[in-house]
């Protein structure tokens, strides 16, 4: 289904409907209340790419060098960007960021600078001189409604993945730095303490009804928007409350509860994609001979691929083997009849050395005593 490009477009009979369809517990796109979309994780090398139902973020960080703010000599630097395309949503101008990139900036950029998720000491290389600068790119792909928590998962998963090069002090005085490459030294990781996930909650209709991750047509609609910002120990990181309706003591307590527990289900995702990334990229630095067979275990053809492999080089040993064995049969007899004639004139000429032995003894010894006298 086509998405509208602004809340103007939709018309009175659409809200209506979305309205009447959550006060039975239901939704547009088939989910209930608290369920959240499908979440997909891709990686590239210093990239996430991430969706979130319709909605498409890609992540990318990046690190340099830089000299350090005076009141903190001894940490690094993190800042996080937003671009906006017309690309992702016509209602998103080109150029300058709005307001929805700088709310979006900020509600990514303090849950993870001021839960204090990434070490900033193990950023410092020189006290006072160099440290590292971490910078974290967000490209909004496509708007499919909550923007806010796809953002935050294509942040934490870049932020996982990043390598960054190892560094160490030289020369006479070690004050010179040597930035080693990944071939020499291999590349180190951030140091992440916790992941603080983003759970936004968006109020809808008159009743305020809540519901969870909501998409571009509920946003539409909402009359208010609540992103509570929490890590897996049950920790509050941080709470951004949008809009002009208010929320009710009761209501945010349940909020949180259920953010909770969210928050664990998507770190348990985000670990897994990252671990399997990390395994990936391990094997492809692996030498492996050319004479080895690649056998792909992923797909269910994979057996009867190994097997069919198999049969095919037995029938070739066989073929060879029984070729080989005709050659040393025709090889061994031509073998044994060389020998039985070796055997033959051997046998021969040793009776004619003995005849010769036995003449040559009977003609010393005819006359013996005659001789002896």
């Amino acid at each position: 289904m086509e998405r509208l490009a602004s809340t103007f477009r939709m018309t009175v009979n659409e809200k209506k409907f979305i309205e009447k369809a959550l006060l039975s517990d239901l939704r547009i796109d088939g989910r209930r209340p608290f369920d959240f979309r499908r979440i997909t994780i891709k990686f590239e090398d210093g990239s996430s790419e991430v969706q979130l139902g319709q909605t498409h973020v890609m992540g990318f960080v990046t690190g340099q060098l830089v000299q350090p703010y005076r009141d903190r000599p001894n940490e690094g630097t993190l800042s996080i960007y937003i671009e906006f395309s017309p690309m992702a949503d016509p209602s998103f101008e080109a150029g300058r960021p709005g307001e929805a990139a700088v709310e979006l900036g900020r509600v990514i950029d303090r849950g993870l600078r001021e839960s204090r998720a990434v070490d900033m000491e193990s950023l410092c290389v020189l006290a006072g001189k160099l440290v590292w600068s971490i910078r974290i790119d967000l490209h909004i792909i496509d708007n499919g409604g909550n923007l806010i928590d796809a953002a935050n998962i294509a942040a934490l998963a870049a932020l996982l993945t990043f390598r960054r090069p190892e560094c160490s002090l030289g020369g006479e005085d070690d004050q010179e730095l040597i930035v080693h490459p990944p071939e020499v030294r291999e590349p180190l990781p951030l140091i992440v303490h916790h992941l603080p996930i983003a759970v936004t909650f968006a109020i809808i209709g008159t009743e305020n009804i809540v519901v969870i991750d909501p998409t571009h047509s509920e946003e539409a609609v909402m009359g208010g928007r609540m992103t509570a910002t929490l890590n897996t120990n049950g920790d509050i990181c941080a709470i951004q409350k949008a809009g002009g309706v208010g929320i009710m003591q009761s209501v945010i307590m349940q909020c949180l509860r259920i953010a909770s527990v969210k928050a664990a289900d998507i770190t348990s995702k985000i670990k897994s994609a990252v671990e399997a990334f990390n395994t990936e990229r391990a094997l492809r630095k692996i030498k492996r001979h050319s004479s080895s067979i690649a056998v792909d275990v992923s797909g269910p053809g994979a057996k009867m691929r190994e097997s069919k492999q198999q049969s095919v080089d037995e029938k070739v040993v066989n073929e060879l083997s029984s070729h080989h064995m005709e050659k040393l049969k025709m090889v061994t007899e031509e073998s044994c009849i060389t020998q039985s004639s070796d055997v033959e004139v051997k046998t021969q000429l040793f009776e004619q050395g003995r005849t010769n032995r036995i003449d040559e003894n009977s003609r010393s010894f005819t006359g013996g005593p005659s001789s002896c006298k």
